[in-house]
């Protein structure tokens, strides 16, 4: 298939708190530098976009040496962290800003769904801006109007259709602009983020569309998510982005397994050494251990359908016994999505220190239920009501494939994250 997007090393450097350079001193560097055939200074300085780290430099490069190419009809993932770049090598490849190094090639129109309004004139109507959109592609009145009933029959908006948009909600904005990007005869289609703003039934609406107009039409699509299901289900390729360069490049599974893996490197069980946590101290997780259940080994990996306990030591400022002390553990993926939730209070369980101090909590599962993946943990503990320590992140941990049937044979990962027990029966009727 023919190249219709060739990115070669672009990089993007912001100067913090300031538009252009900043200062007048240094355009004036940068003009002479560049009379003369010089390397621009400023080229040279400049820090990693790294959001977790203060830095010493106000020059930040929020994208850095990107390389890749996209062919017609491939449908790209776009996936990162929050500040990885993401949004900016969008709003580069739509124009709206220029790289401060490096080429962008494209071939064919692009249509952009960036931000919440973007493209669009507020004191306009919903109609005169489906217009205003297809002429700034290039389209001719006559193919706009062919269009329009389908566009606005798409958007769901035909009763405020004749309104100015800016009376509009984000989701009516949403609507319009993507049925419009999705509708008018470009040949690359860049969405960002912004689907989020819809309901539910309108995401599914638009995946669809976008897959239609993919495979039926030929048509690229670049796509930015965090909604790593849209992504697995949309794309057949995936660009990973971290701190501004290009980590991984490949196909969709492989690029979300990169994403996930990356995501919990450097990942610790020492509790000690988490900072995101609040309460008043009066009781605090101090250490945690994964063991078998029956050998009380320590495990680094769980297997799927092994018996394993978290066990927790904990660690007080006050003397006086708790009346009551509650503790909860929050599983999420390696996503930060929110997928089980477990404590005493759903067991009727009354933990208190009457019988003494507490010095370890166990949660004992059997027979562990999660198939193949990384996986994280919040905890929370209350005593007398008050949170004591709430720990947000963190404590990550490590499940592989197991026998978790009793059959010999081991659950392939892309089949679901969870296992359950169940049984079967069948019914048959007689011969005759």
């Amino acid at each position: 298939m023919p190249t219709v997007i060739k990115v070669e090393n672009v990089s993007k450097q912001y100067r913090l708190g300031l538009v252009n350079s900043g200062t007048l001193r240094d355009d004036v560097s940068r003009w002479w530098h560049k009379i003369r055939g010089k390397e621009d200074p400023l080229l040279t300085v400049g820090e990693a976009n790294d959001r977790t780290a203060k830095g010493e430099s106000n020059y930040v490069w929020s994208l850095r040496s990107i390389n890749f190419e996209v062919n017609k009809g491939d449908v790209i993932g776009i996936i990162g962290r929050n500040g990885a770049g993401k949004s900016t090598l969008l709003k580069i490849l739509s124009k709206v800003t220029s790289p401060t190094t490096g080429t962008i090639k494209t071939k064919g129109r692009i249509a952009s769904l960036l931000e919440v309004g973007t493209g669009f004139h507020p004191e306009l109507t919903g109609k005169e801006n489906i217009y205003l959109n297809g002429a700034i592609l290039g389209m001719r009145r006559s193919e706009i109007t062919r269009k329009l009933d389908e566009i606005v029959a798409f958007a769901g908006i035909e009763r405020y259709i004749d309104t100015p948009v800016k009376r509009y909600s984000s989701g009516m904005y949403v609507r319009l602009a993507f049925a419009v990007a999705a509708h008018l005869e470009s040949e690359i289609l860049v969405v960002d983020e912004v689907l989020a703003v819809g309901d539910s039934e309108f995401q599914k609406k638009c995946i669809g569309k976008m897959r239609e107009i993919s495979e039926g039409k030929g048509r690229t699509i670049l796509f930015v998510s965090h909604n790593t299901a849209a992504v697995k289900k949309l794309c057949t390729k995936g660009i990973v982005l971290n701190n501004g360069e290009v980590a991984y490049s490949g196909l969709i599974d492989d690029a979300l397994t990169f994403y996930s893996k990356y995501q919990n490197e450097g990942s610790t069980s020492n509790i000690t050494s988490t900072t995101k946590r609040e309460g008043n101290g009066n009781l605090v997780f101090s250490d945690f251990q994964i063991l078998d259940t029956a050998s009380k080994q320590r495990l680094k990996i769980i297997s799927s359908g092994q018996d394993v306990t978290f066990r927790f030591t904990l660690e007080r400022k006050r003397v006086s016994k708790f009346k009551s002390v509650l503790v909860g553990i929050g599983v999420n993926d390696s996503f930060g999505n929110r997928i089980a939730h477990l404590d005493n209070e759903f067991l009727d369980l009354n933990i208190n220190e009457e019988k003494g101090f507490i010095k370890a909590i166990e949660f004992v599962l059997p027979r562990f239920s999660l198939n193949k993946g990384n996986y994280s943990m919040a905890l929370m503990c209350k005593t007398n009501d008050e949170v004591s320590d709430w720990i947000q992140e963190g404590i990550k941990f490590e499940v592989d494939k197991g026998d978790f049937y009793s059959s010999g044979k081991i659950m392939d990962t892309t089949r679901g994250m969870f296992l359950m027990d169940y049984e079967m029966k069948t019914e048959h009727d007689e011969i005759l």
